[in-house]
């Protein structure tokens, strides 16, 4: 909460530290199988057709909807009654994940120069992987304060705002107006509904899936449908309510859960099976994985810190209270996390099962491997 906000408001208590311990299971898991005599099994479900999509599309299109509706409902929450509920509380994190989007993009271009094809991935290195990043700082315990906690949570929602807005802007492909009309129908209709006082969850989420139905056949990804529907959802049951027992509040109970142990992983487990052969250390040092870990783990923090730095030497706005330039280094370099979107946005970028996808897959795991291990011991020598 904002320093200074009077918003009767306690956030939803997420089990971060099991559930990055569930995601590295299943990117263990997934690396496991890609590496073994199980290969051919694992590729041939996942691209399997099921009504239409293949295993990976489903998992990508429709159970990510769920991950982008929960994203979509913690933005909305943080903004109105938050971390995130007043300007000044916008400003340190909202200038550091703009930071931590450019340089790292910016660094990603300049490492790819001549390389059209691979300067397609420049957003792949933009968010920061808020269930990993938190998971640390979990595991660090008290050596932590809440503020930094509090700050690197708005970082990373921040910054997946912009992530979304990346996708729908960059990652698009031909639109069809007729689906587009009748999907803003649909999202008109939740935000009257609003506007009226339906304050129960079903009618939302009904009207909701042939909202993402709707997208997903209109050249938009289907997962932006879940941002849209969760932005209408009521706050409070009524006026002078309160918002933790509201229905937004209770649809996030409701998901968080699902997501953190089921969505989350299962994406994990189904995006990043890649072989680990002989060639993989040469891969490596190609322009696109050599890009991206450069970017999360140099991008990211330069980024983050120097913005910091730079507000808190103005007077614009100083680094939270009881927390030291070591402890915020270590959390810049948690920024550099960018597992669940970057995945999400190498296979947007350069097609999934690709071989370009491939190469992206391989850097974002070490790049985020890396700014993990930096983050965490950076923070606990600070402590």
């Amino acid at each position: 909460m904002a320093p200074g906000s009077s918003v009767d408001y306690e956030p939803p208590q997420s089990p971060t530290a099991l559930a990055g311990l569930v995601l590295v299971g299943a990117t263990v898991a997934a690396l496991g199988v890609a590496n073994s005599p199980l290969a051919p099994l694992y590729h041939d479900v996942l691209h399997r057709d099921v009504v239409g999509l293949s295993v990976i599309h489903w998992v990508n299109d429709g159970l990510m909807a769920l991950f982008f509706l929960l994203v979509g409902l913690e933005i909305k929450r943080e903004l109105v009654v938050g971390a995130l509920a007043t300007a000044a509380s916008r400003l340190l994190p909202g200038a550091a994940a703009l930071a931590g989007m450019i340089v790292p993009a910016a660094l990603y271009v300049a490492l790819t120069i001549g390389h059209p094809t691979a300067q397609r991935g420049w957003a792949i290195p933009a968010a920061t992987d808020i269930a990993f990043a938190l998971a640390v700082v979990a595991a660090l315990g008290p050596r932590v304060p809440p503020q930094l906690r509090v700050f690197l949570t708005a970082v990373a929602i921040i910054d997946d705002l912009g992530a979304i807005v990346v996708i729908g802007l960059f990652y698009t492909a031909q639109l069809h107006l007729a689906l587009l009309v009748a999907a803003a129908g649909g999202i008109a209709l939740l935000a009257a509904l609003n506007r009226l006082g339906v304050h129960r969850l079903w009618p939302y989420l009904a009207i909701g899936v042939p909202i993402w139905l709707a997208v997903q056949q209109s050249g938009l990804h289907a997962t932006l449908a879940g941002v849209a529907v969760a932005l209408t959802i009521p706050l409070r049951d009524g006026v002078g309510s309160d918002a933790a027992t509201g229905p937004l509040v209770r649809l996030e109970h409701l998901l968080a859960p699902l997501v953190a142990f089921g969505v989350v992983p299962v994406f994990g487990f189904a995006n990043a099976g890649i072989h680990l052969g002989r060639d993989a250390v040469a891969l490596l040092f190609t322009p696109i994985p050599l890009a991206i870990v450069a970017a999360l783990v140099v991008g990211k923090q330069a980024g983050v810190f120097a913005i910091v730095r730079l507000a808190g030497a103005s007077g614009v706005a100083p680094r939270p209270a009881g927390t030291s330039w070591r402890q915020m280094h270590g959390v810049a370099l948690l920024c550099g996390i960018g597992f669940t979107m970057s995945l999400f946005i190498a296979g947007l970028a350069f097609g999934e099962g690709s071989a370009n996808d491939t190469m992206a897959k391989l850097g974002i795991l070490i790049g985020s491997l890396v700014s993990a291990v930096a983050g965490y011991v950076a923070l606990r020598r600070a402590s």
